[in-house]
This record gives structure tokens, sequence and C-alpha cells, in this order.
């Protein structure tokens, strides 16, 4: 009953976070003119996910070379949690825009900070015709714009211990923008991971960041050995990385 109830005023106190942030950073917006993405995403929307992972008791631990933003990059995790949206975001990855579920959007006030720091909202694979256009738009904006993007290649949080499968957009986005990805990687211990739902524990998580992939002769016609390439290295990373309790 009391660890419902610690449950309860956690998600209630995140909500309200949630809230007050998203009207504080569209009232930075409107009073910069909408023209300042970079405080809504690196300063307010840092601050937002940095004040929800505390309200949760997650510390987080970031290990490895991040970038310093002064290049165009295509930033790729593993998606395992609920979690992994706030860690994200508490990053104040430099100049990045995110792809995030289109779900997402119906719930404010998450659809009100993904608009302002200017999220590509994705479909499921289910639609095909829709998901290009929506890549095809993402190309032109972040071609014209110079941003890094972040995606999960996996589409969906995968709870099963494992990598899963590695959609086909981020590799594709990458080799036309010619742009280096960026693995992370995301390891959250079992015993607070939420998986798909929210009820967390407090406890830390560590985020791994790689060396960049380069892709400068990358081509269309070598997608799929491409994406392959990229998810075998997460398979390797993520049994480097799995913990003792993973692996039983």
């Amino acid at each position: 009953m009391a660890d419902k109830l610690v449950f309860l005023v956690r998600a209630m106190l995140t909500l309200w976070l949630l809230t007050v942030g998203s009207l504080l950073m569209l009232v930075s917006a409107i009073l910069t003119g909408f023209q300042a993405p970079r405080l809504y995403r690196e300063t307010i929307g840092a601050n937002l996910g940095r004040l929800a992972l505390r309200i949760l008791g997650i510390d987080m631990r970031v290990l490895g070379p991040v970038p310093d933003g002064s290049r165009q990059v295509v930033y790729v995790s593993n998606h395992t949690s609920t979690l992994d949206v706030f860690a994200l975001i508490s990053l104040g990855l430099p100049n990045t825009r995110f792809f995030l579920s289109g779900f997402l959007r119906k719930l404010l006030p998450m659809g009100l900070i993904g608009y302002l720091i200017g999220n590509f909202w994705t479909v499921p694979q289910s639609f095909p015709e829709k998901r290009r256009i929506i890549f095809m738009n993402a190309e032109r904006v972040l071609r014209r714009t110079g941003e890094s993007v972040y995606l999960s290649p996996e589409g969906e949080r995968i709870v099963t211990g494992e990598i899963g499968h590695f959609n086909k957009g981020s590799f594709h986005l990458a080799t036309m923008l010619r742009a280096p990805i960026v693995p992370i990687y995301i390891r959250i211990p079992r015993e607070i991971n939420p998986g798909k739902g929210l009820h967390s524990r407090p406890g830390t998580i560590e985020v791994f960041f790689r060396e960049p992939v380069e892709t400068a002769s990358w081509r269309v016609e070598d997608l799929e050995h491409n994406r392959d390439r990229v998810r075998e290295l997460f398979v390797d990373w993520h049994d480097q990385l799995r913990t003792p309790e993973a692996a039983q």
C-alpha cells in the first residue's frame, strides 16, 4: 500500500512538473518569437528531464565522449524503458531534435513540449507511406538547419533484455545527410526499470556514448548492411555491459 502511495505521489509531482514546465517553455517561446529552440531544448527541457528523474528517485551517470555540437550527427540508442525519454531530454544534446512516437503528441503537456522543441512525430511501421513522408520532411529540415537528431532504431521499448530489431529509418537518414552516427547505450537495472509501464523504483541509470560511426562513404544500396553492422555493435556492447543479474 505504501509503495503504491509513493508511486502515486511521484507520478502526480512529475505531471505537475511537466505541466508547469511546458507553460514556462511556452512563455519563453512567445517572448523569443519562437526563434530560440536551443533554449527550449537544452536549458528548459534538459532541466525538466533532470527534475523529473529526481522526483522519480533516479540518478543518472553519463560516460564516454559526448559530442560538443560542432557538427551534425545522428544519435541512436537502445530503448528499454519509459525512463529513456526523461534521460535523453535531460542530456541537453547540443542543437538536437528528437523523433518520438506520435502517441505522445496526444498527451498534454508532452505534446506542447514536443511541439516547442521541434520534435518529429512518428507513426507505427504499419503506415509505411506516412513514415516515408515524415522522414523525407525531416531530411529537408535537418539539411536546411544543420541540426543533429535522435532516433531509436528499435522503434519501441524492448523489454526482453536483448537488443531488438533495427528499423532502417535512422540509417537512411544518416546516409542521406552524410552525418556520423553516435551510438548511445542506456543501462537501466532490471529492478528499477518500469519497462512499458510507469512504476519505476529509485536507483541509478547509466548513459554510455561511443565514438561516432562515420557515414561519408555509405550508399543507399548498402543500407541494410550498414544497419546490421551498427546493430551488431549494439549487441556486442550490450553483452559487454550486461550486469550479472541481467544475465541470469
